[in-house]
């Protein structure tokens, strides 16, 4: 079993993926737009969203995510929010410090830091944000003891 984020946006997901993938690399192993649908019926304006992608981040994790559409969405569902179409934080786990860095300082760009990337007392080196995406991040380094 392979747990994996998928995240929903309302005509962003191609600009926040392409974010995503200069930041973690590699290429899309899937995506697919509305208009590709057979005998949808798309509005202009939504037929360039995206219907699903994905994005290998690491060997077992894979980043998935689309656009809403008000089409697609269940009736009992509620309205798309910026903010909320993600209901936990991605947590980031490196290996290094200098990569935990180098996820923070890149994800947080154009974003809102919660708390700084810094040293905490439970060992780790540690931060959290907002993306400018309204997608929620931590990232954690545990740090060595002796």
């Amino acid at each position: 079993m392979q747990p994996n984020h998928y995240l929903n946006f309302q005509g962003e997901t191609e600009a926040a993926f392409n974010f995503y993938r200069s930041v973690f690399g590699g290429e899309f192993s899937f995506i697919k737009r509305y208009s590709e649908l057979p005998d949808a019926q798309i509005s202009e304006k939504e037929k360039n969203y995206i219907l699903h992608v994905s994005l290998p981040i690491n060997p077992f994790t894979v980043l998935m995510g689309s656009d809403t559409t008000e089409q697609f969405c269940a009736p009992q569902s509620a309205p798309f929010s910026k903010g909320t179409n993600h209901y936990i934080s991605i947590n980031l786990d490196a290996d290094e410090q200098a990569e935990a860095r180098r996820l923070f300082d890149a994800l947080s760009e154009n974003g809102q830091v919660e708390m700084a990337l810094e040293n905490t007392f439970w060992g780790a080196l540690y931060g959290a944000f907002t993306d400018q995406f309204g997608i929620r991040w931590m990232v954690n380094c545990q740090l060595e003891t002796e």
